[in-house]
């Protein structure tokens, strides 16, 4: 764990995943407004104020327990403005698949656990009236026969976000759990996988860090509990709340 102290009077973001595509725009984009920001993933991002290194294993509780260790010894009695889960990934494959058991495991690792984890660093280390983000995904607002791992985990993502806007969920006083719901991140991974795809439908990773910084300073924040859809068309991107 890589640590510099958090200025007393700095705003500061905790980002889950802070060294993955979005996670790192949003670590510069933070970073460009002058907060004090600690990513937390498998590697370190040299562009973040401090790190907390995620130990590789197969053991929830060994990951859950380390992370949160180090993550209250970077802060102390210091709390964040904001925590934004953008940890996560993609597997496809139906239930019929050889990977299927592999692929839901590692979607389970990606999505549910980092999220869970994110949130209960929230009871621990978010001010009151802050914001937590976690990821989910549009297309599992339905059935996903093609990606059953993706569309499962997503799931539960949704649900514990809805949980959290409970007043018994544990969060502060006044704080907001968001999920966003995307439908393509224009990353250079989708890029290189799927090169002759409409880019114009493509979310770009500025807006989701843009979004993310508007919401932890509470403009046009949504309610907590909000899944808000992102679609892009035609290079314009919009937020709407996916009513379930």
């Amino acid at each position: 764990m890589a640590a510099v102290a958090a200025g007393a009077e700095a705003h500061r973001v905790l980002i889950h995943g802070g060294r993955g595509a979005l996670g790192s725009t949003c670590v510069q984009y933070f970073r460009s407004k002058n907060w004090w920001v600690a990513s937390i993933d498998l590697a370190e991002n040299e562009a973040a104020n401090a790190n907390v290194v995620v130990k590789t294993t197969d053991s929830f509780l060994e990951q859950a327990d380390q992370v949160t260790e180090d993550v209250g010894k970077l802060l102390g009695d210091q709390k964040v403005d904001a925590i934004l889960c953008v940890a996560g990934g993609w597997a496809g494959g139906s239930a019929k698949a050889k990977s299927l058991y592999k692929n839901c495991d590692l979607m389970w690792k990606q999505s549910v656990w980092t999220s869970t984890i994110s949130s209960h660093l929230a009871t621990k280390h978010l001010k009151e009236g802050g914001l937590l983000t976690l990821t989910g995904a549009k297309a599992a607002l339905a059935g996903t026969p093609g990606m059953v791992g993706y569309g499962m985990a997503k799931v539960a993502v949704h649900q514990l976000c809805q949980s959290l806007a409970d007043e018994k969920s544990g969060l502060p006083s006044g704080s907001a759990a968001v999920a966003v719901l995307p439908v393509t991140l224009d990353t250079p991974v989708n890029r290189k996988s799927m090169p002759d795809a409409d880019f114009s439908s493509w979310t770009p990773l500025d807006f989701i860090a843009e979004t993310f910084y508007h919401w932890s300073t509470g403009k046009n924040r949504p309610s907590s509990g909000s899944l808000i859809q992102v679609v892009t068309a035609g290079g314009k991107t919009d937020l709407t709340a996916a009513h379930l």
